[in-house]
C-alpha cells in the first residue's frame, strides 16, 4: 500500500474509531446500562451523568497509561536490573545508578548540563524579552518578530548542521567555509580554530545554537504579555516623569514576572533533554557530553540498557519538579 494512502487510511480510521466509541458508548450508557424511563428515571440519568465524563475521558486516559505512565515504570524497573548470559535480566537495585555515578562521562554531562540551565534560558529569556519590548517601538517590528522567531521552525539538527558551518575550520592555505574563521583570518588572526574542540569554549558555542533558537519562542510570548500591560499605569509612569528604563524595569516587567517564569521554567525543560544538538555537532566528544548523550551511549552504543535507563530516569527526576513549577505558575498566571 502506497504510504500517503496508509496514512489517510491511518487518519479516517483512527477519527472514525474516536467517533464510533463515542458515539456507540453513549447509546450504551442511556439506554441500556442507565435507561432514562421507568421508576428510576431521574437516578439512572444522575448516575449516567457522573459515569458520562469518565467514559470520554477514557481514551485519553488509556493513551497516558500506555504511552506515558507504562514507558516510565518500565524505565524504572529497568533502571535496577541487568541482563545475564543467556538473554535473562536479574534484579541488581541500586547497582546501575551506583555504577553511573563512579564514571567520570557521568559528571562531566552533569556539569555541562549545569552550564546549559544557568546560561541559555538566561540568555533566551532575556533577549527573547530585549527583542518583544524594541519591536514594538518600531514600525518594521513584526518583520523584525519574523526573522528573530524563524529558527524556531528549524529542528535542532538543521540548526546543528548550520552552525556546524559557521564553526567549520579549513587549513589556513585554503578558503574558509566558515563564517567565524573567515572572520577571524578577516581582522588579523594567524591560524583558524577548531572551535568545537576547544574545551569549555566549545559548550558556549554549542549553547549559542539553542539561544538562537529558544529566544523567537520567548519573543512571542513575552510580547503578547507586553501588549496586555493597561496603558494606564505606563501613562501615569509617564506623568511622573519616569524615564523609558523605569518605565520598562519598573513597571513593565513587574507585571509581567510570572509570563517570564513560565518561559524561563519552559525553556530550562528543553536544556535539560537538550540531544540532537550536542550529538550533530560534537557527538558528546572534547568534554561536551550531556546527559541524553550519556544516556544514548549508554543504551544503544554500550548496549547496557541498565546504566541507560537510569541515566533516563535522572533526567526525569530533574525535569518533573521544573515541569510541575511550569504548570503551577501558567495556572496562577491564568488567575
Amino acid at each position: 500500500m502506497h504510504p500517503a494512502l496508509q496514512g489517510l487510511l491511518t487518519i479516517i480510521l483512527g477519527v472514525g474509531g474516536c467517533v464510533g466509541y463515542f458515539y456507540f458508548s453513549n447509546q450504551f450508557l442511556d439506554k441500556v446500562l442507565f435507561p432514562a424511563k421507568g421508576p428510576n428515571a431521574g437516578k439512572n440519568i444522575n448516575r449516567a451523568n457522573v459515569i458520562r465524563p469518565w467514559l470520554f475521558l477514557f481514551p485519553a486516559l488509556a493513551a497516558l497509561g500506555l504511552y506515558l505512565a507504562y514507558p516510565v515504570v518500565e524505565t524504572l524497573r529497568m533502571s535496577m536490573m541487568e541482563r545475564v548470559p543467556g538473554g535473562e535480566q536479574r534484579f541488581v537495585g541500586l547497582d546501575n545508578y551506583r555504577q553511573m555515578a563512579s564514571e567520570p562521562k557521568f559528571w562531566e554531562a552533569i556539569k555541562n548540563n549545569i552550564m546549559w540551565l544557568l546560561i541559555v534560558p538566561a540568555l533566551s529569556t532575556a533577549f527573547g524579552l530585549l527583542a518583544a519590548q524594541l519591536s514594538d517601538r518600531v514600525r518594521w517590528g513584526n518583520i523584525a518578530k519574523s526573522l528573530i522567531f524563524m529558527p524556531m521552525a528549524i529542528s535542532f539538527v538543521g540548526a546543528a548542521v548550520i552552525w556546524k558551518l559557521v564553526y567549520d575550520t579549513r587549513p589556513v592555505e585554503q578558503d574558509q567555509i566558515g563564517v567565524l574563521n573567515a572572520m577571524y583570518l578577516f581582522f588579523g588572526g594567524s591560524e583558524p580554530n577548531t572551535w568545537l574542540t576547544m574545551p569549555f569554549w566549545n559548550n558556549l558555542f554549542l549553547m549559542i545554537v539553542l539561544v538562537w533558537i529558544q529566544t523567537g519562542f520567548a519573543m512571542v510570548i513575552l510580547s503578547a504579555a507586553l501588549r496586555g500591560i493597561p496603558e494606564e499605569t505606563v501613562e501615569a509612569a509617564v506623568i511622573d516623569g519616569a524615564n523609558p528604563f523605569q518605565i520598562f524595569f519598573k513597571i513593565k516587567v513587574p507585571q509581567i514576572k510570572g509570563t517570564i517564569v513560565v518561559v524561563w521554567t519552559t525553556i530550562t525543560i528543553v536544556v535539560l533533554k537538550v540531544f540532537d544538538i550536542v550529538f550533530a555537532m560534537t557527538n558528546g566528544q572534547w568534554e561536551t557530553q550531556v546527559l541524553a548523550n550519556y544516556m544514548y551511549d549508554k543504551l544503544f552504543r554500550a548496549n547496557d540498557w541498565g546504566v541507560g535507563s537510569a541515566g533516563a530516569m535522572i533526567i526525569m527526576l530533574l525535569v518533573t519538579p521544573i515541569l510541575i513549577w511550569n504548570v503551577y505558575n501558567a495556572r496562577q498566571e491564568m488567575n
